[in-house]
């Protein structure tokens, strides 16, 4: 089977095998948000009609939070490769860009990837999807368990071969629900750990993919910014 790769996982690292720095390294970077420090209550998202796309742009985070050293990709500049997943028949019913963790297959949505300035092409990515409560819901629960459902399996892209290891890790008691998963690519001898944390409140989700340190260290500023006006 072969699919088309978006961003996030695969388009983050596992053809450079890069270890994500920190974006800002000045003392006064924010530490991480929990849902009481950023007054976000579990229910909090009560609103039922979806936000649009052009709405949900304005939620994500930017230079200004991520403060100096991470610059924003613009649009349309990831490269879109052919990949073959092996080793995982659930990867393989899923299809798309989902059975490489790229895009949700949600209409209404943002994104955003940010490239550490410091020499390398080392990059952190924030998505932001809306819908009913219960498709993402469904939806993202589908996709983590696919997975995670396959602890090893294979991604070809073009020539190049990628060894992929994944496990379910803890997430935050943020939002209504969340997800979180570790991923190690190994490629040429060299290894290379992502973790990608997924957190639905009300109608909608927030997934932001990078180093286990970066995620932990935006999840929670994602969120409050996410949800600050609702």
């Amino acid at each position: 089977m072969r699919v088309r790769i978006a961003t996030t996982i695969l388009g983050l690292t596992a053809v450079t095998v890069f270890a994500l720095p920190a974006c800002s390294t000045h003392s006064n970077e924010p530490r991480p948000v929990s849902s009481a420090d950023a007054g976000i209550p579990a229910n909090n998202g009560q609103q039922t009609t979806p936000l649009s796309s052009a709405a949900l742009e304005l939620l994500l985070l930017d230079e200004s939070d991520l403060g100096a050293g991470c610059t924003r990709k613009p649009e349309g500049t990831t490269q879109h490769d052919d990949v073959t997943v092996l080793g995982c028949p659930a990867l393989n019913q899923l299809g798309g860009d989902a059975a490489t963790a790229g895009s949700l297959d949600f209409p209404r949505q943002a994104k955003a990837s940010f490239t550490y300035t410091a020499g390398t092409s080392s990059e952190v990515s924030e998505e932001l999807y809306s819908d009913s409560a219960d498709k993402l819901s469904d939806g993202t629960e589908r996709i983590f368990d696919a997975m995670t459902g396959c602890p090893q399996y294979q991604v070809l892209v073009g020539s190049n071969a990628i060894d992929v290891a994944t496990r379910k890790t803890s997430a935050p008691q943020l939002g209504d629900e969340r997800w979180s998963r570790l991923l190690t690519f190994s490629v040429g001898g060299q290894e290379s750990v992502v973790k990608q944390t997924a957190v639905r409140t009300g109608n909608l989700l927030l997934i932001v993919s990078g180093s286990p340190a970066l995620v932990d260290r935006h999840l929670g500023q994602a969120l409050a910014k996410a949800t600050a006006a609702r």
